[in-house]
Order: structure tokens, then sequence, then C-alpha cells
């Protein structure tokens, strides 16, 4: 990724996600608003861990009876080894959701029933207090394999039955067709996408090369790497990525 001076004045950014699939999106919205350059490039990529590598791990979903669902690529892979291992899904099962939209997203694999989906706000504390109630159950966590410390600190603190089972994987992405492209922003939502710009561009520089951050976690590695974050999200004035963006593309390019 090249690393020349870069004007202030913001034509390009380069967000590190997979490119939205609806033409209207706040992204495309952004783009046309400016007049500038908006790229999508996943930074990593998901890879499913085959069911003959998983029953090596020797956990059967079957002696479960309550599952936590992270994310939707938790819910995808799980149903997905079920379907997979010939598992049935027991219609007793209790599923216990981080946000709303993974709850939502549940439902493209099993009805929506109030007393078996939990949906939280954002945070697996919110479900804490729900799933300690419910001390009896044997909870099933589907993660890749990398995972947040602070997501088994919080199931051990609060004593309860579980066990992870590593369902898929988080890889870095091939970026070398970007070695010689300079982008005015990068835009990051996970510390696996900094860990990845490393591993494609080690002697990266940022120079005056703006990073923006969804999250604490992805600010601390940032931070780690001694970069500059320039526009941090979620904040109490932009609670989205494209809102922080609008507002400082909009200062950036002012009379410019």
């Amino acid at each position: 990724m090249g690393h020349q001076k870069l004007p202030m004045k913001v034509k390009s950014i380069l967000v590190s996600q997979p490119k939205p699939q609806t033409e209207n999106h706040p992204y495309m919205q952004l783009a046309s608003k400016h007049k500038i350059d908006v790229d999508f490039r996943s930074f990593i990529e998901v890879r499913e861990v085959e069911a003959s590598e998983f029953r090596k791990d020797k956990i059967n979903p079957k002696l479960f009876t309550s599952f936590i669902f992270t994310s939707r690529n938790a819910v995808d892979h799980f149903f997905r080894l079920c379907k997979d291992m010939r598992v049935e899904i027991n219609p007793e099962w209790k599923y216990f959701c981080t946000s709303e939209a993974v709850a939502f997203y549940l439902q493209k694999f099993v009805p929506y029933r109030k007393r078996k989906i939990y949906p939280g706000k954002g945070h697996l504390a919110d479900l804490i207090p729900i799933m300690k109630r419910q001390r009896n159950q044997k909870f099933l966590l589907p993660t890749s394999n990398l995972l947040k410390p602070s997501i088994p600190e919080q199931l051990d603190k609060a004593g309860l039955n579980w066990t992870r089972a590593v369902m898929f994987n988080t890889v870095t992405s091939d970026l070398s067709d970007l070695e010689d492209v300079t982008y005015d922003v990068l835009v990051f939502f996970s510390p696996e996408g900094i860990r990845s710009l490393y591993t494609n561009f080690p002697n990266f520089e940022q120079n005056r090369t703006r990073i923006a951050a969804f999250g604490t976690t992805t600010k601390k590695a940032i931070e780690e790497h001694e970069l500059r974050l320039d526009i941090a999200v979620p904040t109490e004035e932009y609670r989205s990525m494209t809102e922080a963006l609008d507002a400082y593309v909009t200062k950036a390019n002012k009379d410019k």
C-alpha cells in the first residue's frame, strides 16, 4: 500500500468490509453526496470448520440445552454443522443472542418463540442476568478460532455450565494487490482488520492516511500499533460509522 503524503482533503475511502448489496446503502449515499470514491475490501475471511474436523473436539450439540450466539456467522455455522452432522434441531432448545440483529437473523433457522429466543442489546453482559436464572442449563458457545477474552471471563464469573465450540475460522485476506494503492481514509471494524493490515503490509506507515475505527477493541488494537486514530465510533454524537465519516469529510473538504 503506497505511503506518499496525501492531501488533507478526502477523495477516497477504503472500508474493510464486503460491499453492501443494496444500492441505497448509507456508504453509497456518502460517496454520492461528497463525490468521493468509497471502495470495499474485506480484510478478513471466514472459513468453515468441516464436520469431520469438528467431530475431533468431541462436542455434540444434542447434549446441550441452550446456545449463545454473538454473531450471525456463529448462527450460520452452528446450523450448517448440525445439518452436516445430522443433528436434529430440538424445539425445546433456548437461544441467547447478544443483539437483536443476531436474534432476528436466527429466525432464518428456527421459528421465533419469545421464551426460546433471548435478545441482548449489543453485549453479552445484557444476557448474563437472564442466563444466571437458568443455571441448570448446559450452554454451548459457537465461535470462530478468535474469541474476545472478556466473553469466557463473564461466563465463568456467572458460574454457568458452558462449553466453547470452534465452528469457523477467521483468517487474514490476501491484500497484495493493494500494495501500490493509496486511500485517504481506512475504515476498520475489528482488531483482526488491523492485524490483517500489518500481515499484508509489515512496513505500513500511516503518514497522512486517516484511520477510522468502530468499537473499543478496534481502538485498542490501533493504539497498540501506535497508529493515529482520526475517527472513533461510536460516540455520543455519532452512533454509526457513516454518520461520523459524513461529518469528517464535510469538514475536511470544506472550501478545498
